[in-house]
């Protein structure tokens, strides 16, 4: 059994994976943080754990993080560098759901994230918890550094044809759209339902710190510069990110799906579907499935690729589990069964 410490418990990426922990067969919660809720049950905050879960919140600098296995990072940007070294020299694994440790140029993160980073010599251990892509690294990590909700959905889904050599790595635009969950649960105007409801709009057109990540992680994986246009929107849903992205291809009219479901035969969380089917947010809500779509319409020598997840899940606190599950040599399935919910 997994021993498990969570800081950070409140926000929707700490209950999502409490949520999934809950009815894990071989993870066990030992304590969850929060400063503000600290001495109040877990499940009185979190009704859907009633029964599930006998804890109470714990203040941080008091909590047993270092008595666990592994803890898990549900916090903000610039949390877990603080924190990470010293359980790292007790023995204790960690996987940081932030971006602390994503980006392997310091400066370059410093630049976005408009802080100083405190554990650069951390940076470079760090590996990149795309289990498609970085199964083997996982397996033996001590610090996991969980991808972004966006480059999740986008890398998966451009993957493929970077890899083999099918399309142009420049000139590559993702057309991205979230529900709100996306931007966490602290209490912002433009984020309350009336704010969001019937309306439609794109966000950070002029760089979101997500591109650099999404362009860094196709970079290694290809050997080569990427360079990538992505537009992230605001939609009023809750869960889901569906990308839709565009790739000129070096030649046309290839089985380009073929492509696709030899890549990801054998991944237990990624499903391409036909094209003659629809594809939607809904078909992957509360599951940990990526699920993706390529097509070259019209024969015009550009591939059109829709992906799309769950962002609290795949794109957060199921593929954290899900390497939490390589690093412990567990079944990489285990605790993340569920079907999507619909309606």
């Amino acid at each position: 059994m997994v021993s498990v410490g969570i800081v950070g418990g409140t926000g929707y990426t700490g209950s999502e994976l409490l949520r999934l922990l809950a009815t894990h067969p071989q993870a066990h919660v030992r304590c969850v943080t929060s400063r503000t809720d600290a001495g109040q049950r877990v499940d009185d905050l979190l009704p859907l754990l009633r029964g599930h879960l006998d804890l109470r919140f714990t203040e941080p600098d008091s909590a047993p993080l270092a008595d666990c296995d592994l803890v898990f990072f549900a916090t903000p940007n610039g949390t877990a560098m603080y924190q990470a070294p010293a359980l790292l020299d007790a023995d204790v694994r960690v996987i940081d759901l932030a971006a602390d440790f994503r980006i392997k140029d310091v400066a370059l993160w410093e630049r976005w994230y408009g802080m100083e980073h405190v554990a650069p010599a951390l940076v470079d251990e760090a590996v990149y918890g795309m289990p498609e892509l970085r199964r083997e690294e996982v397996r033996s990590a001590r610090l996991v550094a969980n991808p972004g909700c966006y480059p999740t959905a986008i890398t998966l889904g451009l993957l493929p044809l970077l890899e083999a050599g099918r399309a142009e790595p420049k000139g590559i635009v993702a057309d991205g759209k979230s529900g709100v969950s996306g931007a966490g649960r602290k209490a912002s105007a433009n984020l309350l339902m009336s704010e969001v409801g019937e309306s439609f709009k794109a966000y950070s057109v002029a760089g979101h710190r997500h591109c650099p990540e999404i362009e860094q992680t196709l970079g290694l994986a290809t050997h080569q510069p990427i360079q990538l246009t992505f537009v992230p929107h605001l939609v009023p849903m809750i869960r889901g990110i569906e990308a839709t992205l565009y790739v000129t291809l070096r030649e046309s009219g290839e089985d380009l799906d073929e492509l696709f479901r030899k890549r990801y035969a054998d991944e237990p969380f990624v499903d391409v579907v036909p094209s003659n089917l629809a594809l939607d947010t809904r078909s992957v809500r509360g599951s940990n499935m990526c699920r993706l779509q390529v097509m070259e319409p019209g024969g015009r020598g550009v591939a059109v690729v829709q992906s799309v997840i769950d962002n609290l899940v795949k794109g957060a606190a199921g593929q954290a589990i899900q390497n939490m599950n390589l690093m412990f040599g567990l079944d990489e399935s285990a605790g993340l069964g569920s079907v999507a919910l619909a309606p």
